[in-house]
């Protein structure tokens, strides 16, 4: 859409009778701070995905981290140390507790 310098005019008449001389700097400030608050909260939020782009590629990079040493420790600890704490309780007799949902 170009503006030519008569719709620009008419525009500018517009704006004139609109707001009145009185009030028309008064209207050019407040479109200026809103303008502005615009402009930081647009540069906050491009801030914010960054933000979260580097977050998430360190949670990444940790959660590799922990895979690779848990890998780690099972091959250090061989199949005796891996069992579950339940195994042992069966083994011994521990009785269960039963809830609401084992009846």
């Amino acid at each position: 859409m170009d503006l030519g310098p008569w719709e620009i005019a008419i525009i500018a008449v517009v704006i004139l009778v609109l707001f009145g001389s009185a009030k028309l700097p008064q209207a050019a400030r407040s479109l200026g701070r809103s303008m502005r608050i615009f402009k930081s909260e647009t540069k906050g939020l491009i801030g914010d995905d960054d933000e979260k782009q580097n977050t998430s590629q360190d949670a990444r990079s940790e959660a590799a981290r922990l895979r690779a040493e848990a890998a780690r420790l099972e091959a250090q600890a061989g199949p005796q140390e891996l069992k579950a704490p339940a195994d042992d309780a069966v083994k011994e007799g521990v009785p269960v507790r039963q809830t609401e949902h084992g009846k």
